[in-house]
């Protein structure tokens, strides 16, 4: 009974032929462009929060507890509902554009805080030294902070990539056509269609081949930094 319900040879056979490549492909891009996205605004944050203005920090700290505590698939509504209300308004590249936009805006919030750690990690002596030598303070911080940190939270970042890859099955909410379907709405469609269940569990085995290998990333990576220590 299980094996008819969940793993029926023939639609599996079926799933992988009509169209899975192609969601697998859409769920990675997704995943990329929002953390790419995030990454560049997290840096900007995790800045703004470790800045002497107060208004710089303020503003970081409202925006990183708003999209934390807003859940991703209300953002994506959100945006997915933009053009309504402004007519007109067409995100580049959509609807690639539309998620990289949200689900990077949500990721932004929460890399904020790793790469602020980051930054704290890094030991002061060597920002007085850069000092100390007249180098400016946006050079430091640009040529000696931030490769250090980022080598600090890269595991903790990847550890943010494997939750967005997840968080990307919540971009069926934007009513996307045939050819922009991730994995999730692509195995549900299929499995609705079909009466079986078989589509969908293929779609989560997929999110296995991107996640665990980014899972045994993380733990090579957090190894070698114990034993560099």
């Amino acid at each position: 009974q299980v094996q008819r319900v969940f793993l029926r040879p023939d639609l599996i056979a079926q799933t992988v032929t009509t169209g899975l490549g192609n969601a697998l492909l859409n769920t990675i891009y997704y995943t990329a462009g929002a953390f790419l996205f995030g990454l560049a605004i997290g840096t900007v944050l995790a800045l703004m929060r470790l800045s002497q203005v107060a208004p710089y920090r303020w503003l970081a700290s409202i925006y990183i507890e708003f999209f934390r505590g807003v859940p991703a698939i209300i953002v994506l509504l959100a945006f997915g509902l933009l053009p309504v209300a402004f007519p007109g308004l067409r995100f580049p590249l959509d609807p690639y554009g539309t998620v990289w936009a949200a689900l990077g805006m949500v990721s932004g919030a929460y890399m904020a805080e790793t790469i602020r750690a980051g930054i704290q990690a890094v030991p002061k002596g060597q920002v007085e030294a850069a000092r100390s030598l007249g180098m400016p303070v946006s050079t430091s911080m640009r040529r000696i902070v931030l490769p250090q940190a980022f080598r600090i939270i890269t595991p903790p970042l990847t550890n943010e990539l494997i939750l967005l890859t997840k968080d990307s099955s919540l971009v069926y909410v934007l009513g996307l056509t045939t050819a922009a379907f991730e994995l999730t709405k692509f195995g549900r469609d299929l499995s609705n269609s079909n009466g079986n269940l078989t589509p969908l569990v293929v779609a989560g085995f997929c999110y296995l081949l991107i996640t665990l290998p980014l899972t045994f990333l993380v733990r090579w990576m957090e190894s070698k930094q114990k034993k560099a220590r």
